[in-house]
């Protein structure tokens, strides 16, 4: 058995190196393939664990919130408890004839393995919604266009950061914006308007309303869980005390940086020769006051550009560990 894994684990080194079959493994391709095995394995695991999590969570939200209390959401789901609440057709039948066209479609816009992978979640999700029985937690409107929108956003947001989805909408709409001039977020928007006025038209203005509500609070948990939840900012500093801003960047905020090589003194005074420093740096944004009040004790004059930055990889972006010397 050992003997049968470890074939399996050299066919995927030489598969992620390149190599051939009777081509030889030193021992440096070795320790690379084994690593990078290693990470796709965990990624794995994670995109699974992800995927499971947002799953149930989008089912209790359905279940356990708005399908028993006749209240929608906007894209793909909004569309099947609409046709549903219509028809009486089975809402986790409609989530699979209804997001497959989008699904289909991203297999052509984004991979095979993306398609393939949100197949298996929308049919997964199905057999939740259709299967397993979930407490109705409230009757009153308020609370299930709050809390079934945020428990369905966060079930699309994980299955995203699990390599899926379970709501075809952003797919279509990124297709378009590939061949129209209009942006991803511009579709949505009017996708969801379309769905709400039918909605407004066939049930009635306050389930619309309190729809409404619901795609808010989904859409605001989908940007909390992928835009993650301290909020990274960026920082330029361009400072004659660059040696000693970096200096505390290290010491006392205990963040790496990066440091660019410039020039400086374009405008009336023309361009000045000498090469400049420039500081780049990623902290939260609970932490930025104290970074420009530590820079303003050394350089009050320093320029500093501020950017928000949604997401981050690799790099020192947390905090370094004290030294212990």
């Amino acid at each position: 058995m050992k003997l049968k894994f470890h074939h399996i684990i050299i066919r995927e080194i030489r598969k992620v190196l390149g190599k051939k079959r009777e081509e030889p493994l030193s021992r440096y391709e070795m320790a690379k393939g084994t690593l990078v095995v290693k990470r796709v394995f965990w990624n794995t695991i994670r995109n699974i664990l992800f995927m499971t999590l947002g799953i149930f969570s989008a089912g209790f939200g359905l279940r356990g919130f708005l399908i028993p209390n006749g209240l929608i959401d906007g894209g793909v789901t909004g569309i099947s408890l609409l046709i549903s609440r219509e028809t009486e057709l089975p809402v986790s039948i409609l989530l699979v004839i209804i997001n497959l066209p989008f699904v289909l479609l991203g297999f052509r816009q984004i991979s095979k393995i993306f398609a393939i992978k949100s197949i298996i979640a929308i049919a997964v999700l199905a057999l939740v919604v259709a299967s397993v029985q979930f407490p109705v937690v409230t009757n009153d409107k308020l609370l299930v266009a709050v809390f079934g929108g945020f428990f369905l956003g966060a079930g699309i947001g994980l299955t995203i950061r699990g390599g899926s989805v379970i709501d075809g909408t952003e797919i279509l709409a990124i297709a378009l914006s590939r061949k129209r001039s209009v942006s991803v977020g511009d579709f949505i928007l009017v996708f969801n308007i379309i769905i709400f006025s039918i909605a407004a038209y066939l049930l009635s203005i306050e389930v619309a309303l309190y729809s409404i509500l619901t795609y808010l609070a989904a859409s605001k948990t989908i940007d909390f869980i992928l835009e993650g939840i301290e909020e990274f900012t960026g920082v330029t500093i361009i400072s004659p005390y660059s040696k000693e801003i970096a200096q505390m960047i290290k010491e006392k905020m205990r963040r790496g940086l990066t440091i660019y090589s410039g020039k400086r003194g374009y405008g009336k005074g023309g361009e000045n020769p000498n090469a400049t420093d420039i500081i780049f740096t990623v902290v939260t944004r609970l932490e930025i006051t104290r970074l420009t009040g530590e820079i303003e004790k050394i350089d009050p004059n320093s320029f500093i550009v501020m950017q928000s930055i949604k997401d981050t990889r690799g790099g020192m972006v947390r905090k370094r560990p004290l030294s212990h010397e």
